[in-house]
């Protein structure tokens, strides 16, 4: 026969444990012998362990009663759906495992492989690292908010920039972030990106320029992104809408005799 304390620790427990389930009616209070003290049989060691390690497995104090008085069957089914649910518990940790490894990466931090790949292409390209870098920022809390499109949005994004011209204006703004608001050359490059972006309206059309699943007030929020990051951009946004388009997370055509007004 085992004293409380023999008991606790063959189980794996404390003594105060070992008395909190006798409260909670998990563990039957034996007698005591003509000493006054408690004495435990070997059945008390396996209904501890029972007991512990469903409460360590996250079940509930009154589910663990339920379990314990519960039939053969009843048990084994419900072990399976815990077993189900710590699988599923180890499977999250483990991407939140991934992700904490990544974040000294640099790109990697929160961002699908797609999306690492494409920034990996612009640098191939030898586009700006400080437009790479607005890039990355943008992207982070797109792919936090809608995952299930960042596989399209990063086909269409490679297709853009396999066409030389669309890749010469990412070019050209990694220049334009040291030009000053009047500088001409900003002009220039809005006549060309205007000129560019109603090409590829025409030709693949509008949604594939601005894609109008994003919702505005949160393109908003990326715009601003952008344009404390990269400061030219809003002057460039403002010349664009002078030539048919506004916006740059979500393009979108205007009439531009309606902005002038």
């Amino acid at each position: 026969m085992l004293t409380i304390g023999e008991l606790a620790s063959y189980a794996g427990v404390t003594v105060r444990a070992v008395r909190h389930y006798h409260a909670k009616g998990l563990l039957p209070e034996p007698e005591r012998d003509h000493f006054g003290y408690r004495r435990y049989g070997g059945d008390a060691v396996i209904e501890l362990i029972r007991i512990r390690t469903l409460a360590d497995a996250g079940v509930p104090l009154a589910r663990v009663r339920e379990l314990l008085r519960a039939g053969e069957a009843e048990f084994a089914a419900a072990v399976a759906d815990i077993d189900g649910r710590l699988q599923a518990e180890i499977r999250e940790r483990q991407r939140h495992r991934e992700r904490i490894a990544r974040l000294a990466a640099g790109d990697d931090l929160a961002l699908p492989p797609e999306v690492v790949e494409l920034l990996g292409r612009l640098r191939e390209l030898g586009v700006d690292e400080r437009i790479i870098r607005v890039e990355r920022d943008g992207w982070i809390p797109l792919a936090a908010r809608s995952p299930e499109r960042v596989p399209e949005w990063t086909a269409r994004k490679r297709e853009q920039i396999a066409d030389p011209r669309f890749i010469g204006f990412y070019l050209t703004l990694g220049h334009a972030l040291d030009w000053a608001d009047d500088d001409p050359r900003l002009t220039v490059l809005a006549d060309e990106l205007a000129a560019h972006l109603t090409r590829m309206a025409d030709e693949q059309g509008e949604d594939y320029v601005g894609d109008a699943g994003i919702e505005p007030r949160f393109a908003e929020l990326m715009d601003a992104l952008v344009f404390d990051t990269a400061p030219p951009a809003r002057r460039l946004i403002d010349l664009l809408k002078e030539r048919g388009w506004t916006g740059w997370t979500r393009l979108e055509r205007v009439d531009p005799a309606r902005v002038s007004d």
